[in-house]
């Protein structure tokens, strides 16, 4: 995930100056109040799991950099203890007869789907005065971010805690954003991300000691997979709905329809497949409307042609990311069909 406040680095574009205000004073906030781990380890006040957690940090973010080539820098090297359950807050927008996202431009990350707020009733005031203009609105809670390197970013309360192998993940794919990123080609950056991070788990759990976590990982994954295909078999039946000849408001009531099959569909998998398990209840349970379902990761479809990359690179990681550095310098056309070739140059 990337937050735009990299836009207040450069002059103006499509947002207002109180957002580049916010977005600046956020990170400078969130900066301010971050410590060197040492520092957190060394105080007689950290609590005994926190203290736990930032060792573990320090092992995955090391593994990051010498097992996995990703930059060895000063990102997370302190921590930033927050008094809120997210860093920021994603506002996404659609219309209610597209699942295409409304999207903003800002210099340095492009045009993108979304915009971020460190302060929720901020979000919530924008996500109010976009309904007023006809959209519909969700609004996300972010545990984290990639300033794409130009901030060191610090280890966050919001995610210190997470299961060991959902933490690896989340640190290994921020950090990927800092090798390569595309302006204005979201899935490009994303699959990128998520192939290395899927790769770095890997490798992770293959590491002494770590075969206990592979069975939570696999169900996890499994669970994963299933939740993104049933969300996207209905957003696909939406968009073709979407795109017919029906009037529009035949087209609300076949969307209301297809929206309360997707809840039943949901409820039968959970059943069925996942003993019960009820971690995505709380995502079911919100008003499911086109930019709550188009802000599920759809940017991921290109991973396969990553993975397929990185095995003609014979699973070399710095050879693999000089090659999609070369990738990330290509016009879309090019770059796209160079992908799909998956050819790696000696």
């Amino acid at each position: 995930m990337l937050f735009p406040l990299l836009a207040v680095l450069l002059s103006g574009c499509a947002v207002s100056p109180s957002y580049y205000w916010q977005a600046a004073s956020g990170q400078l906030d969130l900066l301010a109040r971050s410590r060197p781990i040492d520092d957190v380890l060394q105080d007689a006040a950290t609590p005994a799991a926190l203290r736990e957690q930032l060792q573990r940090a320090r092992q995955v973010r090391r593994f990051a950099s010498d097992a996995l080539a990703l930059p060895d820098n000063r990102s997370y090297s302190r921590y930033t203890a927050l008094d809120r359950p997210f860093v920021s807050w994603n506002v996404f927008a659609a219309d209610p007869l597209s699942m295409r996202l409304k999207e903003w431009c800002v210099p340095v990350a492009g045009c993108i789907g979304y915009l971020g707020y460190f302060d929720k009733a901020d979000a919530d005031a924008r996500a109010a005065e976009l309904r007023t203009q006809g959209f519909e609105v969700y609004v996300g809670g972010v545990p984290a971010y990639s300033t794409l390197g130009w901030f060191s970013d610090p280890l966050l309360s919001t995610f210190i805690a997470w299961p060991e192998t959902e933490f690896a993940r989340l640190l290994f794919h921020e950090l990927t954003h800092q090798v390569a990123y595309v302006k204005d080609d979201t899935e490009f950056n994303e699959s990128f991300a998520t192939a290395v991070e899927e790769v770095g788990v890997l490798k992770w759990m293959g590491q002494p000691g770590k075969d206990g976590l592979r069975a939570g990982f696999d169900r996890a994954q499994a669970m994963r997979a299933d939740f993104r295909a049933l969300v996207l078999k209905y957003r696909g039946e939406l968009q073709a709905l979407y795109a017919g000849d029906l009037p529009p408001a035949d087209k609300l009531a076949r969307k209301a329809a297809l929206i309360a099959a997707l809840g039943d569909e949901y409820r039968q998998i959970k059943a069925e497949r996942w003993n019960g398990y009820a971690g995505y209840d709380r995502w079911f349970a919100q008003p499911i409307n086109n930019a709550l379902l188009a802000s599920v990761g759809v940017y991921t479809g290109k991973v396969p042609a990553f993975a397929a990359l990185l095995g003609a690179c014979g699973g070399d990681l710095p050879r693999f990311y000089r090659e999609v550095k070369r990738l990330a310098a290509l016009p879309l056309a090019e770059r796209k069909r160079a992908l799909t070739a998956a050819v790696c140059p000696s």
